[in-house]
């Protein structure tokens, strides 16, 4: 099993109240942020776990998915990771992936049809390889003390911008949101609204029935 670091990226969040004014020389610092733009932003890092096992023809041995299964578990892969397969070429196995996918969708995650991330080392003919990338999310240095006090009402002070971007780095469940976002067509929101609404209208109430009646004899002794 191998661990690699492949990504960092800052995610921006954060909006400049001032749209138009020009940004001081020199960046924006504690000192000069004269706006509501957090200087504290949530940073995006991507690590990429790799397991490969062993084939066996067109399918994957009992003992090599019995090895996955216990290096899923290792790992604790979740909701938010992202699972893919590379294959050597010209040994693509239809029944090796269907077999993989089948020990993922255990943890409750499907194995994902884009292209793996690039790894060290080639994937040797007789093997495969899979790829769990997981994205996790965090506001280095916060919070900061350095502030001596706010002294002037026009600026913000070093851990403006802290407590709500960790927290929502923290509670985000899919890092890689904050920095693409979803693509929505507009209409999926209205359509679940509309299904809860019309089940709760339609179905009839639970308590529009009369209540059951039961008669008990009981004989002395």
């Amino acid at each position: 099993m191998s661990r690699i670091i492949t990504l960092a990226a800052v995610s921006m969040i954060g909006l400049a109240a001032g749209g138009c004014a020009t940004q001081p020389q020199g960046g924006l610092t504690p000192g000069n942020n004269t706006g509501v733009y957090s200087l504290h932003q949530p940073v995006v890092e991507h690590t990429n776990f790799v397991f490969d096992v062993t084939t066996s023809g067109d399918r994957v041995p009992d003992s090599e998915l019995q090895r996955l299964s216990a290096w899923f578990s290792s790992i604790g892969v979740a909701y938010g990771d992202r699972l893919t397969i590379d294959e050597p070429r010209g040994y693509e196995a239809a029944g090796a992936r269907a077999d993989i996918a089948r020990v993922a969708s255990q943890f409750g995650l499907l194995m994902s049809v884009d292209g793996a991330p690039i790894t060290a080392g080639e994937v040797r003919p007789g093997t495969i390889r899979i790829v769990a990338s997981r994205a996790t999310a965090s506001v280095p240095g916060c919070p900061t003390w350095s502030d001596p006090g706010i002294d002037s009402p026009l600026r913000t002070g070093t851990n403006y911008g802290c407590s709500i971007n960790a927290n929502l780095a923290a509670m985000i469940a899919n890092p890689d949101d904050l920095i693409e976002g979803r693509d929505s067509s507009g209409s999926g929101g209205a359509t679940v609204a509309g299904r809860a609404v019309r089940v709760y209208r339609d179905r009839p109430p639970t308590g529009n029935q009369p209540l059951q009646s039961t008669t008990t004899t009981r004989t002395g002794q």
